[in-house]
Protein backbone atom coordinates (compact mmCIF):
# COMPACT_ATOMS: atom_id res chain seq x y z
CA UNK A 1 0.00 0.00 0.00
CA UNK A 2 0.98 3.37 -0.52
CA UNK A 3 1.77 6.04 2.36
CA UNK A 4 -0.98 8.13 3.28
CA UNK A 5 0.91 11.26 2.98
CA UNK A 6 3.25 11.68 0.40
CA UNK A 7 5.77 14.22 2.92
CA UNK A 8 6.10 11.23 5.67
CA UNK A 9 8.81 8.96 5.58
CA UNK A 10 11.51 6.79 7.48
CA UNK A 11 14.91 7.94 7.53
CA UNK A 12 17.66 5.90 8.79
CA UNK A 13 20.45 7.55 10.12
CA UNK A 14 24.26 6.65 10.40
CA UNK A 15 26.29 7.92 13.30
CA UNK A 16 30.17 7.93 13.74
CA UNK A 17 30.90 4.25 15.18
CA UNK A 18 33.82 6.29 17.76
CA UNK A 19 35.28 9.49 16.25
CA UNK A 20 32.53 12.71 16.29
CA UNK A 21 34.52 13.55 12.80
CA UNK A 22 32.66 10.96 10.65
CA UNK A 23 29.49 12.17 11.60
CA UNK A 24 28.14 12.90 7.74
CA UNK A 25 26.49 16.55 6.63
CA UNK A 26 23.45 14.60 5.28
CA UNK A 27 22.87 12.68 8.34
CA UNK A 28 23.05 16.29 10.46
CA UNK A 29 20.24 17.72 8.09
CA UNK A 30 18.29 14.53 8.55
CA UNK A 31 18.41 14.93 12.44
CA UNK A 32 17.67 18.49 11.93
CA UNK A 33 14.75 18.35 9.71
CA UNK A 34 12.89 14.73 11.81
CA UNK A 35 9.87 15.66 13.75
CA UNK A 36 11.02 13.25 16.14
CA UNK A 37 14.04 11.13 16.76
CA UNK A 38 13.72 7.24 17.63
CA UNK A 39 17.24 5.88 19.20
CA UNK A 40 18.20 2.76 20.15
CA UNK A 41 19.54 4.45 23.40
CA UNK A 42 18.23 8.30 23.72
CA UNK A 43 21.19 8.61 26.82
CA UNK A 44 23.76 7.87 23.55
CA UNK A 45 21.71 9.93 20.82
CA UNK A 46 20.97 12.50 23.19
CA UNK A 47 24.83 13.31 23.73
CA UNK A 48 25.22 13.13 20.34
CA UNK A 49 22.78 15.46 19.37
CA UNK A 50 24.19 18.30 22.03
CA UNK A 51 27.25 17.76 20.32
CA UNK A 52 26.04 19.23 17.31
CA UNK A 53 23.55 21.66 19.28
CA UNK A 54 20.22 19.32 17.84
CA UNK A 55 17.38 19.64 19.54
CA UNK A 56 15.10 17.56 18.70
CA UNK A 57 12.30 15.52 20.73
CA UNK A 58 13.77 11.46 21.38
CA UNK A 59 11.83 8.68 21.50
CA UNK A 60 13.67 5.36 23.12
CA UNK A 61 13.25 2.58 20.40
CA UNK A 62 15.43 -0.71 21.68
CA UNK A 63 15.55 -4.31 20.99
CA UNK A 64 12.70 -4.64 23.66
CA UNK A 65 10.41 -2.13 22.09
CA UNK A 66 10.69 -2.79 18.38
CA UNK A 67 7.91 -5.50 18.20
CA UNK A 68 5.44 -3.72 20.08
CA UNK A 69 5.57 0.07 18.93
CA UNK A 70 7.47 -0.59 14.81
CA UNK A 71 3.61 -0.14 13.88
CA UNK A 72 3.52 2.60 15.96
CA UNK A 73 6.28 4.28 14.27
CA UNK A 74 5.33 3.27 11.11
CA UNK A 75 1.22 4.77 11.51
CA UNK A 76 2.86 8.08 12.50
CA UNK A 77 5.11 8.30 9.03
CA UNK A 78 1.93 7.20 7.22
CA UNK A 79 0.26 10.25 8.64
CA UNK A 80 2.72 12.91 7.12
CA UNK A 81 6.21 12.93 9.96
CA UNK A 82 9.12 12.46 9.11
CA UNK A 83 10.85 9.99 11.86
CA UNK A 84 14.35 9.82 12.17
CA UNK A 85 16.31 6.23 13.83
CA UNK A 86 19.94 6.08 14.84
CA UNK A 87 21.56 3.16 16.74
CA UNK A 88 23.95 3.46 19.62
CA UNK A 89 26.78 3.56 16.67
CA UNK A 90 27.33 3.16 12.83
CA UNK A 91 24.90 2.25 10.03
CA UNK A 92 21.28 1.25 11.78
CA UNK A 93 19.95 -1.94 10.70
CA UNK A 94 23.12 -3.76 11.10
CA UNK A 95 22.99 -6.03 13.92
CA UNK A 96 20.92 -3.51 16.33
CA UNK A 97 16.38 -3.21 15.73
CA UNK A 98 16.96 -0.72 13.30
CA UNK A 99 16.53 -3.79 10.58
CA UNK A 100 13.29 -4.63 12.16
CA UNK A 101 11.83 -1.30 11.73
CA UNK A 102 12.96 -1.19 8.28
CA UNK A 103 11.64 -4.23 7.37
CA UNK A 104 7.85 -2.76 9.27
CA UNK A 105 8.19 0.03 7.03
CA UNK A 106 8.71 -1.64 3.81
CA UNK A 107 5.94 -4.01 4.76
CA UNK A 108 3.15 -0.87 5.36
CA UNK A 109 4.03 0.70 2.21
CA UNK A 110 5.54 4.07 3.51
CA UNK A 111 8.85 6.01 2.04
CA UNK A 112 12.28 4.74 3.64
CA UNK A 113 15.35 6.92 2.95
CA UNK A 114 18.52 5.16 4.07
CA UNK A 115 21.41 7.50 4.43
CA UNK A 116 24.93 6.13 3.58
CA UNK A 117 27.96 6.03 6.95
CA UNK A 118 29.92 4.49 9.26
CA UNK A 119 29.97 0.57 9.58
CA UNK A 120 32.45 -0.94 12.00
CA UNK A 121 32.03 -4.45 10.05
CA UNK A 122 33.25 -2.41 6.78
CA UNK A 123 35.45 -0.46 8.34
CA UNK A 124 37.38 -4.12 9.85
CA UNK A 125 37.18 -6.00 6.96
CA UNK A 126 39.40 -3.04 5.04
CA UNK A 127 41.78 -2.40 8.13
CA UNK A 128 42.19 -6.23 8.24
CA UNK A 129 44.44 -6.68 5.58
CA UNK A 130 43.02 -9.58 3.94
CA UNK A 131 43.58 -9.19 0.20
CA UNK A 132 40.19 -11.68 -0.34
CA UNK A 133 37.34 -9.29 -2.06
CA UNK A 134 34.61 -10.55 -0.63
CA UNK A 135 33.48 -11.00 3.03
CA UNK A 136 30.85 -12.69 5.16
CA UNK A 137 29.06 -10.66 7.79
CA UNK A 138 27.84 -12.81 10.76
CA UNK A 139 26.70 -10.21 13.17
CA UNK A 140 27.72 -10.93 17.12
CA UNK A 141 29.68 -14.24 16.99
CA UNK A 142 27.66 -17.04 18.98
CA UNK A 143 28.08 -16.75 22.89
CA UNK A 144 28.27 -20.62 23.38
CA UNK A 145 31.20 -22.67 22.49
CA UNK A 146 29.43 -25.80 20.82
CA UNK A 147 27.34 -22.95 18.51
CA UNK A 148 30.57 -21.60 17.67
CA UNK A 149 32.52 -24.45 16.49
CA UNK A 150 29.49 -25.05 14.27
CA UNK A 151 29.10 -21.62 12.77
CA UNK A 152 32.66 -21.79 11.71
CA UNK A 153 32.66 -25.28 10.20
CA UNK A 154 29.96 -24.44 8.16
CA UNK A 155 31.39 -21.58 6.92
CA UNK A 156 34.73 -23.21 6.60
CA UNK A 157 33.97 -23.67 2.74
CA UNK A 158 33.44 -20.34 1.70
CA UNK A 159 35.65 -18.28 -0.37
CA UNK A 160 35.50 -15.16 1.80
CA UNK A 161 36.75 -13.29 4.92
CA UNK A 162 34.83 -13.64 8.09
CA UNK A 163 33.76 -11.03 9.97
CA UNK A 164 31.88 -11.11 13.67
CA UNK A 165 31.33 -8.51 16.11
CA UNK A 166 32.71 -9.96 19.74
CA UNK A 167 32.66 -8.70 23.75
CA UNK A 168 35.96 -7.99 25.10
CA UNK A 169 35.20 -10.41 27.91
CA UNK A 170 34.53 -13.77 25.49
CA UNK A 171 37.42 -12.28 22.90
CA UNK A 172 39.81 -15.13 24.25
CA UNK A 173 37.32 -17.89 24.58
CA UNK A 174 36.57 -16.87 21.03
CA UNK A 175 40.09 -17.24 19.36
CA UNK A 176 40.67 -20.32 21.50
CA UNK A 177 37.33 -21.82 19.48
CA UNK A 178 38.79 -20.26 15.84
CA UNK A 179 42.54 -21.56 16.92
CA UNK A 180 40.76 -25.22 17.06
CA UNK A 181 38.17 -25.11 14.30
CA UNK A 182 40.42 -22.94 11.78
CA UNK A 183 43.98 -23.18 12.79
CA UNK A 184 45.47 -22.15 9.58
CA UNK A 185 43.32 -18.62 9.03
CA UNK A 186 45.00 -15.43 9.65
CA UNK A 187 42.66 -13.44 12.13
CA UNK A 188 42.76 -10.22 12.70
CA UNK A 189 41.17 -8.18 16.48
CA UNK A 190 40.16 -5.03 15.56
CA UNK A 191 39.12 -2.96 18.58
CA UNK A 192 38.06 0.56 19.46
CA UNK A 193 38.04 1.84 15.55
CA UNK A 194 37.87 5.34 14.54
CA UNK A 195 38.44 5.98 18.18
CA UNK A 196 41.90 7.28 19.97
CA UNK A 197 43.18 4.14 20.89
CA UNK A 198 42.20 2.01 18.09
CA UNK A 199 44.18 -1.43 17.83
CA UNK A 200 44.21 -3.75 14.71
CA UNK A 201 46.01 -6.70 15.87
CA UNK A 202 46.42 -9.67 12.96
CA UNK A 203 48.33 -13.40 13.85
CA UNK A 204 46.80 -16.81 13.88
CA UNK A 205 44.18 -17.44 15.97
CA UNK A 206 46.53 -19.27 18.46
CA UNK A 207 49.09 -16.16 18.63
CA UNK A 208 46.04 -13.56 19.14
CA UNK A 209 44.98 -15.68 21.50
CA UNK A 210 48.01 -15.64 23.63
CA UNK A 211 48.56 -12.33 23.37
CA UNK A 212 44.70 -11.05 24.89
CA UNK A 213 44.95 -13.92 27.28
CA UNK A 214 48.37 -11.99 28.99
CA UNK A 215 46.31 -8.30 28.65
CA UNK A 216 43.21 -9.90 29.95
CA UNK A 217 45.11 -10.38 33.66
CA UNK A 218 46.67 -6.87 33.37
CA UNK A 219 44.93 -3.96 34.91
CA UNK A 220 41.78 -2.78 32.74
CA UNK A 221 41.91 -6.10 30.87
CA UNK A 222 40.60 -5.78 27.37
CA UNK A 223 38.35 -3.14 26.55
CA UNK A 224 36.63 -1.79 24.03
CA UNK A 225 34.06 -2.55 20.92
CA UNK A 226 35.92 -4.89 19.07
CA UNK A 227 35.14 -6.76 15.49
CA UNK A 228 36.99 -10.37 13.99
CA UNK A 229 37.86 -10.82 10.90
CA UNK A 230 38.91 -14.18 10.32
CA UNK A 231 40.65 -14.80 6.64
CA UNK A 232 39.41 -16.58 3.69
CA UNK A 233 41.20 -19.98 3.06
CA UNK A 234 44.42 -20.49 2.29
CA UNK A 235 46.54 -22.89 0.31
CA UNK A 236 47.98 -24.58 3.28
CA UNK A 237 44.30 -25.45 4.45
CA UNK A 238 43.22 -26.32 0.94
CA UNK A 239 46.25 -28.79 0.96
CA UNK A 240 45.15 -30.28 4.57
CA UNK A 241 41.35 -30.38 3.37
CA UNK A 242 42.79 -32.63 0.17
CA UNK A 243 44.56 -35.03 1.75
CA UNK A 244 42.10 -35.69 4.91
CA UNK A 245 39.30 -36.07 2.10
CA UNK A 246 41.74 -38.27 -0.03
CA UNK A 247 42.43 -40.53 3.30
CA UNK A 248 38.45 -40.63 4.25
CA UNK A 249 37.51 -41.63 0.53
CA UNK A 250 40.23 -44.66 1.03
CA UNK A 251 38.99 -45.87 3.77
CA UNK A 252 35.41 -45.66 2.56
CA UNK A 253 36.36 -47.42 -0.94
CA UNK A 254 37.63 -50.75 1.42
CA UNK A 255 34.50 -50.24 3.27
CA UNK A 256 32.68 -50.93 -0.14
CA UNK A 257 34.85 -53.27 -1.53
CA UNK A 258 34.08 -55.14 1.60
CA UNK A 259 30.79 -54.86 0.99
CA UNK A 260 30.89 -56.55 -2.03
CA UNK A 261 30.87 -53.94 -4.00
CA UNK A 262 32.53 -53.77 -7.82
CA UNK A 263 35.16 -51.30 -8.98
CA UNK A 264 32.99 -49.35 -11.18
CA UNK A 265 29.99 -48.93 -8.04
CA UNK A 266 32.56 -47.98 -5.59
CA UNK A 267 34.12 -45.50 -8.10
CA UNK A 268 30.46 -43.82 -8.43
CA UNK A 269 30.27 -43.80 -4.80
CA UNK A 270 33.18 -42.24 -3.72
CA UNK A 271 32.48 -39.22 -6.28
CA UNK A 272 28.85 -38.76 -5.37
CA UNK A 273 30.17 -38.72 -1.24
CA UNK A 274 33.72 -37.02 -1.17
CA UNK A 275 33.39 -34.64 -4.80
CA UNK A 276 36.72 -36.23 -5.93
CA UNK A 277 37.79 -37.00 -9.46
CA UNK A 278 36.40 -39.66 -11.24
CA UNK A 279 39.82 -40.97 -11.57
CA UNK A 280 40.92 -40.65 -8.22
CA UNK A 281 37.72 -42.57 -7.34
CA UNK A 282 38.80 -45.36 -9.52
CA UNK A 283 42.43 -45.19 -8.31
CA UNK A 284 41.13 -45.34 -5.06
CA UNK A 285 38.71 -48.04 -5.86
CA UNK A 286 41.48 -50.48 -7.42
CA UNK A 287 43.70 -49.81 -4.58
CA UNK A 288 41.23 -51.07 -2.19
CA UNK A 289 40.45 -53.66 -4.16
CA UNK A 290 43.55 -55.62 -4.24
Amino acid sequence: MESANASGKLVIVPTPIGNLGDMTLRSLEALREADVVCAEDTRVTGKLLAHFGIEKRLARLDEAMIGSRAAGVVERVAAGEVVAYCSDAGMPGVSDPGLRLVAAAREAGVAVEVLPGASAAACAYVASGTVCPRFYFGGFFPRKATEQRTVLAELSGLDAALVFYESPNRLVAALSVIAEVLPWREVAVCRELTKLHEEVARGSAAELRERFAARAEEPGGVRGEIALVIDAPGETEAAVGAEEAAASAAERAVELVAEGLRTKEVTKHLVAEFGISRNDAYNLAMEAAR
